[in-house]
């Protein structure tokens, strides 16, 4: 389970993240859903480790990632807002590389390159350097990236940015295997059908507030909305 309780982040004398709490248990799919400014990377950022929070507590699987850095990075995966790829490495050896970062290698690791290629449908891109990959294979690798240590508990930052229909479909395809063999994920989304369709809870940001939580259904009946685009408008109080 990922919980964040009253979290705060300062820069300076501007709040970006306001006692924002929330929980994404395991085996479900929770999206931040806001306005570019609404605090949700910056959320994700303190989640991981990247920003020290100014105030509040997060905690994965009980572990806080900053009393227990190591610990907290083997639990969890994490898909940033950019890929960062290394464009000489090929798909095999950035998974390589980073589960070498978490301890792993040998011969039970190389077994989980080779079924990271058949999950993410890569066998004709494996072996190439990741240099003029498209956005969708570069998804995948960072996808596969950080997924290759079979983390708990995983974090996506606007995963489906620049996606053509056939890489969003494995998206969600690979998301929902997670979910139903019990990881707990978190991620942060501008699209709405995507939004719709994945997510089990949505959490509603807007000027570093949470505004609501609920499912998405659940949310559409409080506003009187009937559509996820409404809904937002009506909880965040953006004039539609």
């Amino acid at each position: 389970m990922i919980m964040v309780k009253q979290l705060q982040k300062k820069y300076g004398a501007v709040c970006a993240v306001q006692e924002a709490s929330f929980s994404v248990p395991k085996g479900s799919i929770s999206t931040l859903l806001g306005g570019n400014g609404s605090g949700k990377t910056t959320t994700l950022r303190c989640i991981v480790g990247l920003l020290a929070p100014s105030a509040g507590a997060i905690q994965i699987d009980g572990i806080d990632p900053w009393r227990k850095p190591a610990e907290a990075r083997a639990l969890l995966g994490y898909f940033p807002d950019r890929n960062g790829l290394y464009p000489r490495l090929t798909p095999r050896e950035h998974w390589r590389y980073f589960a070498g970062l978490h301890g792993h290698s040998g011969k039970a690791l190389e077994s989980r390159i080779d079924s990271m290629v058949d999950t993410l449908g890569m066998a004709n891109l494996a072996n190439r350097p990741t240099l003029g990959f498209s956005a969708g294979e570069r998804m995948l690798v960072a996808l596969g990236r950080a997924l290759i240590h079979a983390p708990q508990a995983l974090i996506l930052d606007e995963p489906s940015r620049g996606l053509d229909i056939e890489n969003l479909r494995r998206l969600r395809q690979v998301l929902l295997r997670l979910k139903a063999d019990g990881v707990a994920i978190l991620m942060a989304s501008h699209v709405l059908a995507e939004v719709d369709a994945l997510s089990d809870q949505l959490i509603v940001m807007a000027h570093g507030k949470v505004r609501a939580t609920g499912t998405p259904t659940q949310l559409k009946q409080d506003s009187g909305c009937t559509d996820l685009e409404q809904t937002y408008l009506a909880l965040t109080g953006v004039q539609s």
